[in-house]
């Protein structure tokens, strides 16, 4: 685990967020070190230099360069001019609903919207093919329908003002319950033998 210097002295919560956000990152499919220079400059009251981060987080100046190009690509941080000062200055989007919408758009093109060509190409080839069987074409096209829904449900949430969309999360159960329409919302209990 990247241990962060001493010398910073950062807070005592601020160092314990840096730390989970990167061990969170890695079960997000990032490096810890991503994770912890997007947490701190999430926390950062002003926009840092990759010398600054690479000082306050004990970490390999190019280690630092690499990560801010991935949190980039992510455009979950960018570059911002400081007066006066010649070195690139980064800060990251503080905006938590945009910060979302990106890591969502992000997760989106690299994962689903690939998965969806290829179940395409391979429906394709199997509607074409009298050795796939009848079972094995039809379990394609459900596969390939749901991945499109999702993709069609995404892309119209993307439409949706935040504000309505959060109103829509917080109602919760209720939403879910009105939707029913009169199915059996919870499990089923265990029979007793």
């Amino acid at each position: 685990m990247t241990e962060i210097t001493v010398e910073s002295k950062l807070p005592a919560a601020v160092e314990r967020f840096i730390l989970h956000w990167g061990d969170m990152g890695g079960q997000w499919g990032v490096n810890r070190s991503v994770g912890q220079i997007h947490a701190l400059l999430y926390l950062s009251e002003r926009p840092l230099t990759a010398e600054e981060i690479a000082e306050t987080l004990g970490m390999a100046r190019s280690n630092v360069s690499n990560s801010l190009k991935e949190l980039g690509g992510w455009k979950l941080v960018r570059r911002v001019p400081v007066l006066g000062d010649r070195r690139d200055h980064f800060e990251a989007e503080t905006d938590l609903w945009e910060m979302v919408t990106r890591i969502a758009q992000g997760r989106k093109e690299r994962e689903i919207d690939p998965a969806a060509a290829a179940l395409r190409a391979c429906r394709a080839e199997a509607e074409g093919d009298a050795r796939v069987s009848p079972v094995a074409k039809k379990r394609l096209a459900e596969m390939e329908e749901f991945v499109g829904t999702l993709s069609r449900w995404y892309d119209q949430m993307l439409g949706v003002p935040a504000p309505k969309i959060m109103a829509l999360i917080r109602m919760g159960a209720p939403v879910v319950n009105l939707l029913s329409f009169g199915r059996a919302g919870k499990a089923r209990e265990p029979t007793e033998h």
